[in-house]
């Protein structure tokens, strides 16, 4: 069993505009922009991170805007909701503002014993926010949503499966325990984790597989300290059985990636270097900062991708 994963890293979705997507997140969720740069496949496609002041692993979302993606289908195999933590006694608040925002799909609903927020992202992304007691994390100070009622970061993901057993045995063998269990819906958290320690399973036998698209999740990130804790992740996968990319160095952290036994794409990621490595912190997310082999393409990708305007 791994000791070395601290909790979630990054989620990463996929969508159709940028310019909807980052409104969405900055304006009505009030997360920072903390980096503008371009998908290390499709330099001609943006990557855009949301995070608190600093991009914290833990509360990082990123998107891939694809223009004219066709809508995802939900079904197992994905990643079926990001929740994200908030203070307690925030939830009215967060339905008043996404109602007045009109957001789709605002409903409240109790899972495992809690009250959460459930709504849809701008490409019917699969949304929920929940109350977390002694969340002190830090949170982005620059929006207009008030600093006790803020996104703190990442709650939990729900991962949907048509077989609970190998998802089961990968996630302990990841270091985390089964806490919960109501129905087809198992809850599993870290020992101890950097606040966004739970993963829920939800199992359908039957249920129809995914189809990704617009809206859906491209795969979920957990994190570790550094390099040397991510080695021992990875020999440890290895040993396994399980096959692992090569460490691959995406900028902000170094990665490495693994499909696992339902299809849902796993990435492991390290805590360095941050997203600070190339900006200053009181200017992150606002240029266009390109990966070293695509930096010759600067000119075009400038013309090329759609603006954003903040």
């Amino acid at each position: 069993m791994m000791t070395q994963i601290e909790g979630l890293h990054h989620v990463t979705a996929l969508a159709r505009d940028a310019q909807r997507n980052n409104d969405f997140f900055t304006h009505i969720l009030g997360l920072r922009r903390v980096k503008k740069t371009v998908n290390f496949d499709r330099p001609d496609v943006y990557h855009l991170y949301y995070g608190d002041k600093v991009g914290t692993p833990g509360g990082v979302m990123t998107y891939f805007p694809f223009p004219g993606s066709d809508p995802g289908h939900a079904g197992t195999g994905e990643v079926a909701a990001t929740v994200f933590a908030v203070p307690e006694r925030a939830l009215p608040y967060w339905r008043e503002r996404l109602t007045n925002h009109g957001v789709d799909n605002v409903s409240n609903e109790t899972y495992f014993g809690a009250e959460r927020l459930c709504f849809s992202g701008p490409d019917g992304d699969s949304l929920a926010l929940v109350e977390q007691p002694g969340d002190s994390r830090d949170v982005w100070t620059g929006s207009d949503i008030p600093a006790d009622t803020a996104i703190r970061g990442f709650h939990s993901v729900t991962l949907h499966v048509a077989d609970g057993a190998p998802m089961s045995d990968l996630l302990k063998f990841m270091g985390y325990r089964p806490a919960e269990a109501d129905g087809d819906h198992h809850r599993f958290a870290l020992p101890t984790h950097n606040n966004a320690g739970i993963v829920d399973v939800r199992v359908s036998p039957d249920g129809r597989p995914a189809r990704q698209g617009a809206g859906s999740v491209h795969h979920v990130a957990f994190a570790v300290a550094d390099r040397a804790a991510q080695g021992d992740v990875r020999k440890a996968l290895v040993d396994a059985g399980v096959d692992v990319t090569d460490v691959i160095d995406r900028d902000y952290f170094w990665a490495i990636y693994f499909r696992t036994p339902g299809g849902i794409l796993f990435e492991v990621a390290t805590d360095e270097p941050g997203f600070a490595r190339d900006e200053d912190v009181a200017h992150l997310g606002e240029a266009l900062k390109l990966p070293v082999q695509h930096a010759h393409l600067r000119d075009r990708l400038e013309k090329e991708l759609p603006a954003i305007t903040d």
